[in-house]
């Protein structure tokens, strides 16, 4: 018999089922046993009475989180999950779980298990359907995406994760031994998607990790996480790219709100709010005067820390009415040896951030493809220009004006579900003292 899961249950009443997940809560009523089973589609009620002996007897026996097969016909019932449930007839056993699991599915109670015990579990805190509910999300932010970026045109990539050379600095590089060499982890697919851009591909993008030797414990930093990575050739200025996120921000938002909206207003009381086109734009200059009639200090001079990034949100929000907010034009100091220069002032990049709900999500530029200028900015931040050779030889044989952005999904998913912590949208975390499971 074909399987039935959860969610299509309603759809076959007064029919046989077979149903399988996982023992999800147990009830004993004396004369009646209530199973209820879960699987990733959702829960189903199951109900076996005494005159069925063979499952009523197998049911006292059973454990929570044990994985099971019933067999039984589905009937209308209001007080049910789902408004229907399964009269058990057969029930057999795919995996027993013991009788005591490290941590709960179902939390008694309001507080939930201390979040560090909980990743020493992770498989087993992923079973709550509120944590499930995260992955199918991300899967459709992927999906949307992924289907913005084809139909524009964009060609993905799928770049190396071991490099010879440093992406932004040396400092938050994972030295690797390769064979007889020194290798690295990278921290960004960047240089190789400026390839792409010499390649003449014009147009790409890339799902793929990265790695950061970070050294922090911040609720926003891990080791290892995905990005989504975008470069476009032929731009004018990094107007372009501001424009292109917006727009991509808005399908990817759509797309969930479509799907999953209610779920996540359900389980996470937030609402999936699509943002109305043009994001509010301010430069970094315009922002650190904002900042100081709110009375947040400015502790990173030409960059923004955390408490100045929460300030530009709750201004975005009163002075636009706006969860988004991009902020550009900052330092050169402060951004990457390959963020192009503004003409009229050099000491000012071409570059931005987007920030979202007080968190930043995005960072992005024009690039620099001259390579002469290359060199000269490669020099300036302290990094041998030798080491760079074959990143600089991408540039001297004709490469068009090019620049790129790069969102933090699982930043994103924070605001999303309105959550916190990084971790807790992370399948398995990685962190400065975490390499398990």
């Amino acid at each position: 018999m074909e399987r039935t899961y959860a969610k299509n249950v309603k759809e076959k009443v007064g029919q046989t089922v077979l149903i399988k997940g996982w023992v999800h809560t147990i009830r004993d009523q004396g004369s009646i046993k209530f199973l209820l089973v879960r699987d990733i589609s959702g829960i189903v009620q199951t109900v076996a009475f005494k005159d069925n002996p063979e499952a009523f007897e197998l049911i006292e026996k059973l454990s929570l989180e044990s994985v099971v097969e019933i067999e039984g016909e589905a009937k209308a019932e209001n007080h049910a999950p789902g408004g229907t449930e399964v009269g058990i007839k057969t029930i057999k056993v795919l995996s027993m779980a013991p009788p005591e699991i490290p941590i709960p599915v179902v939390e008694k109670t309001e507080a939930e298990t201390e979040l560090q015990k909980r990743l020493d579990w992770r498989w087993v805190d992923l079973r709550k359907p509120k944590n499930a509910l995260v992955f199918k999300v991300w899967t459709e932010m992927e999906h949307a995406f992924r289907q913005y970026c084809v139909s524009s045109g964009f060609i993905e990539i799928h770049s190396p994760k071991i490099t010879v050379c440093a992406t932004e600095s040396g400092s938050e590089l994972f030295e690797i031994k390769y064979f007889d060499k020194k290798a690295y982890l990278v921290q960004s697919p960047q240089l190789y998607k400026q390839m792409a851009m010499a390649s003449g591909f014009e147009k790409v993008f890339e799902v793929g990790p990265v790695f950061r030797a970070n050294p922090s414990f911040t609720s926003r930093h891990d080791t290892e996480f995905t990005m989504y990575d975008i470069e476009m050739s032929f731009i004018e200025s990094h107007y372009e790219l501001m424009a292109e996120e917006e727009k991509m921000i808005v399908a990817m938002l759509t797309a969930i709100k479509e799907k999953y909206g209610e779920e996540i207003q359900n389980s996470y009381g937030r609402e999936v709010v699509i943002p109305k086109l043009s994001f509010p734009r301010i430069t970094i200059a315009e922002a650190k005067k904002i900042l100081a009639t709110m009375g947040i200090s400015n502790e990173r001079g030409g960059d923004l820390s955390p408490e100045e990034e929460r300030g530009l949100s709750t201004y975005a929000m009163k002075e636009f009415g706006h969860e988004f907010i991009f902020v550009h034009d900052f330092p050169a100091n402060v951004r990457a040896f390959y963020s192009m220069r503004l003409e009229s002032d050099p000491m000012i990049s071409k570059s931005f951030d987007l920030l979202w709900n007080g968190l930043e999500i995005t960072s992005g530029a024009q690039r620099e493809h001259r390579p002469e200028q290359l060199e000269k900015q490669i020099a300036e931040k302290g990094l041998n220009v030798e080491s760079f050779k074959d990143y600089l030889a991408f540039f001297k044989y004709g490469c068009p004006p090019h620049g790129g952005f790069a969102p933090g999904p699982t930043r994103m998913l924070m605001k999303i579900f309105g959550v916190s912590n990084v971790r807790e949208v992370t399948f398995i975390y990685r962190g400065v003292n975490r390499l398990t499971p």
